[in-house]
């Protein structure tokens, strides 16, 4: 039983993905609505079932006083025996039925695969940003409104079924019961009704922007957190414990100040509603008294509308607690639209083909790329590298070399000019196929928290294990993985690395790197630094594999140890964003260029960065 509600909904159900998804909140949550709308339907229907039968019930409370009072013991159950024992059977068998389909509706079908439907949409269409769209904020904040918006989403609609239509109806039901009992009992409900109303309307002008602010401050709290976590190294090597607490503490007093506001609004609310309920009592059931005094009600109505006021006292709370907590998680929900329905910007041309690559000539045409600043980055270069080239790269922090690689990749979009790969541009071939097609080992080599073979199986998810292996020889990196040990008792290929690789050294992590791009085995590399974080020993030992790694393939390699790149066919020097020397290592240091100093100056293999051009 609880499995068939459970599969009801398939939240993975394919659906169209939008570049542009709404960026208002009712557009949005209808769009990704679609799947549940049948059951959404179904839902509302025995909410009213439900709140009909509870009205029912009162009602028939009041029947069974009528009852008592205008019978003797000897013939009631001569006279209404069958009735009651019909009402005790719909009481013991029917009316759980009906509760069990409705809470099984809610419970099981909507409410997990509603929030698991907007999880994964939600990661999904983050995951399609571009690369420049995270540089520009907090993983951790990211990472927050993905995680919070889903379960505010599912609480939004457990609300609506659970509490806010099943409490309309009851409204609804209860004034027709007193209607039918005496219409004058429906005046003071009525009138209740339009304050309480009222007092709604407050609540929701009030608490949604409230909600939103709370939001945005928590988000804003586990961003500076997690980037506290993420930079902890940097942290305790300039012992600014205190600073980073001062830090957090700013964003967690705005937290506090923000939700002070909000409990404010319910704290309000709550006093309100105290005195509303308390003149609902004394409206309905006094009079209801004065109505049976004057012989116009029976003691049934009276007892009828105690229990129904009563009941609805009680309920009262609870739907305005359901209210707020409902626009409560649509602001919230509107927090996080702000990251998930952003638009996605880099995208594949309306007709992007696969990249067919024949022989991995890559042309750059007036180049040209500033950040949307009017300096830095690439400015109008043209080059082409023939196909199997291996081209050095380098120049000052700054210069461009990044720039280039990210454009290459396609990272970002170029400002001006374009870039083809066997004569295709590649802002017109699918950005999977373009990376598909080139490998890549950078300076910062950050792995996935995962275990060594998991994260050298990324460069080609199928390999099997001997190829696995292979490649994790080539890059001298066999014998360090199979002694190591992760604090679950996990070894070798299995370790688990940690957050982006932190268990292992710099040197570790690289040679990890390699082996994944060795598995790769892709036509174009790319290696930005690939072996700054190597000891000369280990670099040495792995010159002749990252050679044979380069045969065949058009290669870029970016470096400031120029030994590594002084073997290279060709090395270019960029300097404020252009090619301002491209030659051997043997034509660029007879020329005494920049290159030539670089070369006499450098300490230990290393560019002089700081060195001002001529």
């Amino acid at each position: 039983m609880f499995r068939y509600f459970e599969r009801l909904i398939d939240p993975y159900v394919a659906y169209s993905e939008t570049d542009r998804p709404p960026t208002r909140l009712w557009p949005f949550i209808k769009s990704w609505s679609q799947p549940f709308r049948a059951v959404f339907a179904v839902a509302g229907v025995m909410s009213v079932l439900v709140a009909a039968v509870e009205i029912g019930l009162i009602f028939y409370m009041g029947r069974v006083v009528d009852l008592l009072s205008s019978n003797t013991p000897a013939t009631i159950w001569e006279s209404h025996g069958l009735e009651l024992v019909l009402v005790a059977v719909f009481i013991l068998l029917l009316r759980p039925v009906l509760q069990a389909f409705d809470v099984l509706l809610l419970n099981n079908a909507i409410l997990p695969n509603y929030s698991t439907l907007f999880r994964w949409r939600a990661h999904r269409q983050v995951l399609r940003q571009s690369v420049g769209w995270f540089e520009n904020d907090f993983a951790g904040r990211i990472a927050n409104r993905v995680m919070q918006t889903p379960p505010a989403a599912g609480e939004a609609v457990f609300q609506v079924f659970d509490a806010l239509s099943f409490s309309l109806a009851y409204l609804i039901g209860a004034a027709i019961l007193l209607m039918g009992a005496d219409p004058r009992l429906a005046l003071p409900l009525i009138l209740w009704f339009g304050f309480y109303l009222a007092l709604v309307r407050w609540t929701i002008v009030n608490i949604g922007p409230a909600s939103k602010a709370s939001s945005e401050a928590r988000s804003e709290v586990t961003g500076r957190v997690v980037d506290s976590y993420t930079n902890i190294h940097a942290v305790k090597l300039f012992a600014h414990h205190d600073r980073e607490l001062d830090y957090a503490k700013e964003a967690i007093e705005t937290t506090r100040t923000t939700f002070a506001r909000e409990m404010r609004i319910f704290t309000t609310m709550d006093i309100v509603l105290v005195i509303l309920n308390g003149l609902l009592i004394v409206g309905v059931v006094g009079w209801a008294v004065v109505l049976w005094m004057q012989d116009a009600a029976s003691v049934g109505v009276v007892a009828a509308a105690t229990a129904l006021t009563l009941r609805l006292n009680a309920m009262t709370g609870w739907i305005m607690w359901a209210v707020s907590n409902f626009f409560q998680n649509l602001g919230v929900i509107a927090e996080g639209l702000q990251t998930i329905a952003q638009p996605i910007t880099l995208v594949d041309a309306p007709d992007a083909k696969p990249l067919e690559l024949r022989e991995g000539e890559i042309r750059l045409e007036t180049l040209s790329h500033h950040y949307g600043q009017e300096t830095g980055g690439l400015d109008k270069i043209d080059l082409t590298l023939a196909p199997g080239t291996r081209v050095g790269l380098i120049g000052r922090s700054g210069a461009g070399k990044s720039t280039l690689v990210k454009l290459l990749l396609r990272f970002y979009d170029a400002d001006a000019g374009r870039v083809l790969i066997d004569g295709q541009d590649i802002a017109k071939v699918t950005q999977d196929s373009l990376r598909a097609e080139i490998g890549m080992v950078q300076q910062d080599s950050a792995l996935l928290h995962r275990s060594v073979r998991d994260n050298i199986l990324y460069g080609k998810p199928h390999a099997t294990e001997a190829e696995v292996i292979a490649a994790a020889e080539r890059a001298e990196a066999h014998d360090f993985i199979l002694g190591l040990t992760d604090p679950q008792g996990r070894t070798g290929y299995d370790a688990h690395v940690g957050e982006r690789g932190v268990k292992l050294s710099g040197g570790q992590r690289q040679r990890i790197a390699l082996a994944r791009v060795i598995l790769k085995n892709a036509p174009i590399l790319v290696l930005d630094e690939a072996t700054s974080a190597l000891d000369s020993e280990v670099e040495a030992a792995i010159q002749d594999t990252l050679y044979g790694v380069m045969e065949g393939k058009t290669v870029i390699a970016i470096a400031h140890r120029l030994s590594t790149i002084a073997h290279m066919d060709r090395i270019l020097v960029l300097d404020d964003g252009r090619v301002i020397e491209d030659g051997t290592h043997a034509d660029l240091l007879a020329k005494g260029g920049l290159y030539a100093r670089f070369w006499s100056r450098q300490s230990g293999g290393f560019i002089d960065t700081t060195e001002a051009a001529e």
